[in-house]
């Protein structure tokens, strides 16, 4: 069923709903909730409760007397919207910037601790989000809504189990400003990469002026640029287009025929500061995290040659990595690295 300007809907994945006030584009509505407040909110994020002729009907049959009661509540609503909430503007929040964060329940147990998520607006500006989990190609919505200028929103709680399904980040925003003019803001999209093995590092956590405890923070958007871009100046891009140093300097660089090779040391030591606390499991976990995350990042780069030092030992770590190359990176080729450089306890894989 199409959503209708006046049908009363609930939000399919965060609480609250209200009433739809204006249909703003084929993909996006504008949500008024009980207390007036227009949030814009995706169409596929919407359920619809009542369609409008619903609504109408019910009204109808209403008590009369109570409908003189009813007659009131528009000089109640003006009394309302006057003393209505004006969020406190600083010079500095004229600029966009947004982060994630996560604060550890127990950062005195970050083995097994669960973790809470927040986003935090440190704005002037009323946000509509969309947070998402990725492969690259397929995404699954996590949270979506409205956040009101510098403050922060819970996201999610997330137990340790859960944290590999955050190590790739995709984040929507839009800029706005209720009852009052403002510059516009470019439509944000972040791609944002975690590595996880970061959530088991105490000096990961630190102080910061949004909670009390440490938190873990991911910049998304810092001074209304979105994380992994870059802007460049009006006058810079004068220079630049006009100079022919530059031109005459630009050059496409040459494909090299040997990829280098990119060394990983897997070895406990070097991933963790504390061993405190964790078992055997809890271990080959962390090293399979760093392994993988290393391999993500490389999967575009054909011919690109990774050696994982993995150790000796009881060939756990080694097994492990030959599973999961054959499940999860099966046009990737491996063998053993060379045992003169490094021993018997390498796999060298080749990016196909």
């Amino acid at each position: 069923m199409a959503i209708k300007i006046g049908d009363r809907v609930r939000f399919l994945n965060s609480t609250g709903g209200g009433i739809v006030k204006k249909i703003i584009s084929k993909e996006l509505v504008e949500v008024e909730d009980e207390d007036g407040f227009g949030i814009p909110t995706l169409i596929r994020e919407c359920v619809i409760v009542e369609t409008e002729n619903t609504i109408h009907t019910q009204e109808k049959r209403k008590d009369p007397s109570k409908q003189k009661l009813e007659d009131k509540k528009p000089v109640i609503e003006e009394e309302e919207e006057e003393n209505a909430y004006q969020p406190e503007e600083t010079a500095e929040g004229e600029k966009i910037n947004v982060s994630l964060a996560f604060v550890p329940m127990d950062i005195k147990q970050l083995s097994f601790t669960s973790y809470e998520a927040y986003l935090i607006n440190d704005s002037n500006y009323y946000l509509a989000y969309n947070i998402a989990s990725s492969n690259g190609r397929i995404a699954m919505s996590r949270s979506a809504g409205f956040i009101q200028p510098n403050t922060k929103i819970f996201i999610e709680e997330m137990k340790k189990e859960q944290l590999n399904d955050i190590e790739r980040i995709n984040v929507q925003i839009i800029a706005l400003k209720q009852g009052k003019s403002y510059s516009i803001k470019p439509t944000y999209d972040v791609e944002l990469k975690i590595n996880t093995v970061k959530f088991y590092k105490l000096h990961s956590f630190v102080e910061n002026d949004f909670f009390d405890e440490q938190a873990l923070l991911f910049t998304l958007i810092k001074d209304d640029v979105a994380e992994g871009q870059e802007t460049i100046e009006e006058s810079d891009l004068d220079k630049i287009i006009s100079s022919k140093e530059t031109k005459l300097s630009a050059r496409i660089p040459k494909k090299k025929n040997v990829p280098e090779i990119i060394e990983v040391d897997l070895h406990i030591a070097q991933l963790l500061d504390n061993l405190n606390g964790l078992s055997n499991a809890d271990m080959l976990e962390y090293q399979l995290s760093k392994f993988n995350e290393v391999m993500q990042e490389n999967l575009g780069r054909k011919g690109q040659k990774i050696v994982f030092i993995h150790g000796k030992g009881e060939g756990v770590l080694r097994k492990e990595i030959i599973t999961q190359l054959k499940n999860k990176y099966g046009n990737c080729q491996y063998q053993d690295a060379s045992f003169r450089e490094y021993g018997f306890g390498a796999t060298m894989v080749t990016i196909k």
